[in-house]
């Protein structure tokens, strides 16, 4: 039998926490063990009382709060038994036979799969640009269409919903299992810290290249987005996010460093065109962050 543990990474969201717990009541399997790892401003502990039946751990995280560090704060909690971990961010929302389809994918999967995503059953919103998903940018390097790809430039297409289990080369981390010797060389790296944009990509395209990712088809989740009031100075902050963590990808993992400047440039053009026509002040506060980013990525590699 495998056993299995889940790690949650938490911050300020006590109402979410309640409803995942309350999610994860009505499943049809229960982890081995259940970690929270909560670096709130004040701490949960009433919360996490009232589910006695789930033998949750919790546990107060002191550093600076970084959903891809208190991940790797939960690694350090586990048991030695769990062969499995899986990684669940507060705000997901699992079908109430997800955890058993995936239990029961891991019990069937060869040697060669060393991770495994749910499978997003809400419809794709996003938005699909022509130039995107065009021949051009696929022969340029820019993007690849298929799902769950990682192009030259460090793109990464969407996972998206699959139809049948589908091996990938990226992996959502907020919905994952991998394998509990995954973590003896890979961890999520410290460079993430904050807002964590990329870390994904980051971890489990290095976990790629030695082995096997699959989302798994019948494992269902809904990523029900915890929505906050975000101001021009937190999207100028992200813009530049955007540029730096894409870049540090890029180069980390070898891609092509040209190619990634040009689809970011195309980027930066694409939202500067969105923020001019109705004069959206928050795009326009993320093309000043991008304006930033590729500025610091000149001086830094000068």
């Amino acid at each position: 039998m495998l056993s299995f543990a889940i790690v949650v990474p938490t911050r300020n969201r006590p109402a979410d926490i309640r409803k995942l717990l309350d999610n994860l009541i009505i499943q049809s399997v229960y982890a081995d063990q259940l970690v929270i790892v909560d670096s709130s401003d004040v701490g949960q502990e009433d919360v996490i009382d009232e589910y006695r039946d789930l033998s949750v751990e919790y546990y107060r995280y002191e550093g600076e709060p970084s959903a891809a560090a208190q991940r790797n704060a939960g690694l350090d909690f586990l048991r030695d038994d769990i062969d499995l971990v899986c990684f669940v961010d507060d705000d997901i929302f699992f079908q109430p036979d997800a955890i058993k389809v995936m239990i029961d994918f891991w019990r069937s999967a060869d040697s060669s799969v060393c991770g495994a995503a749910f499978n997003l059953s809400e419809p794709d919103v996003s938005s699909r640009g022509v130039f995107k998903y065009s021949r051009l940018a696929d022969w340029l390097g820019l993007y690849r269409r298929q799902p769950g790809a990682v192009a030259k430039s460090g793109w990464h297409s969407r996972l998206g919903q699959v139809p049948v289990d589908t091996d990938v080369e990226w992996l959502i981390s907020g919905a994952s299992v991998w394998r509990r010797e995954v973590f003896r060389e890979h961890r999520f790296d410290a460079f993430f810290q904050g807002y964590s944009y990329l870390e994904d990509l980051d971890f489990s395209y290095g976990v790629s290249r030695t082995c096997r990712l699959v989302v798994v088809a019948g494992a269902r989740f809904e990523h029900h987005h915890h929505h906050r009031d975000l101001d021009a100075n937190w999207y100028k902050r992200f813009g530049r996010m955007e540029v730096l963590n894409r870049l540090y990808i890029v180069r980390k993992y070898q891609l092509s460093v040209w190619r990634c400047y040009l689809g970011l440039g195309i980027r930066f053009f694409q939202t500067l065109l969105q923020a001019i026509k109705p004069g959206n002040r928050v795009l326009l506060s993320r093309a000043q962050g991008n304006l930033a980013g590729f500025w610091d990525s000149i001086k830094g590699s000068a």
